[in-house]
């Protein structure tokens, strides 16, 4: 409710357009893909597909693995809440949870598809990795293909999950706030990180000139308004995360 007031908050405030260079410079990444959990569900290649084509430059998804350790797209453990399913994804393998949720895609799938063609932003989850090593080794081959910075970024809520892909250099890897975001704004400049995503309102003019000032780069999610928008290309943001990436990619060209 809060985060709602805010935003109704900001979409009435005037903001300057934006210089063109600010505007061409500005790179939208779509938010589990564009969705509405009822008749596309979030993190499926539907939804991304749905982005891609409405010249969104970005997705952002979310990996868990299986039972019989394959990398899938999903933000949740279990398909409770996006598809009513209660099956948890660790607990089974791949054929057992496609026969009960097939909407779910594999990371090898979701890169087939949109690698090269679309920005990946792919967040790893807190969970068990019962094969750590076995793990790693399947997401290096995974993102083999792919150029790590030109083709995708790593995303992490807790910087110790960067563990799992040790085998990039860590400007290619991007620490999440919350509303931990001091916190995690000071590890990711003492791990020499990529730089910090974060809520447009908690990462502050101080905390992203503190960034920039040690060459990482910023994005700022949750823009859900044409002067929030503005208001984010303003202050020198180039990644724009929202789940309302096709309505702000829209707006976007419109002024291009």
């Amino acid at each position: 409710m809060a985060i709602q007031t805010v935003d109704s908050v900001m979409a009435v405030i005037p903001r300057s357009i934006p210089e063109l260079a600010v505007l061409q410079q500005c790179k939208i990444v779509s938010h589990r893909g564009e969705h509405d959990n009822s008749e596309v569900m979030e993190n499926t290649l539907r939804a991304f597909e749905s982005a891609r084509a409405n010249g969104v430059w970005g997705i952002e998804t979310d990996i868990r693995w299986t039972r019989d350790l394959l990398p899938v797209v999903c933000h949740d453990p279990d398909g409770s809440r996006v598809f009513g399913k209660t099956i948890e994804i660790s607990r089974v393998t791949l054929a057992e949870l496609r026969a009960v949720i097939p909407q779910i895609p594999t990371l090898a799938e979701l890169i087939a598809e949109f690698g090269g063609n679309t920005h990946l932003m792919i967040e790893l989850k807190a969970e068990v990795f019962p094969q750590q090593e076995e793990q790693k080794r399947i997401l290096e081959q995974h993102l083999a293909a792919l150029t790590a910075g030109e083709d995708y970024h790593i995303l992490a809520l807790k910087a110790e999950l960067f563990e799992m892909v040790d085998f990039l250099p860590r400007e290619f890897c991007l620490p999440v706030a919350e509303t931990n975001t001091r916190w995690i704004s000071q590890a990711s400049l003492e791990g020499n990180y990529g730089g910090l995503t974060g809520h447009y309102l908690l990462l502050t003019n101080k905390i992203k000139q503190r960034h920039e000032q040690a060459g990482q780069r910023i994005g700022t999610g949750f823009i859900a308004s044409r002067n929030c928008l503005f208001r984010e290309l303003n202050r020198g943001v180039e990644w724009i995360f929202s789940n309302d990436a096709v309505k702000l990619q829209k707006i976007l060209d419109s002024y291009r």
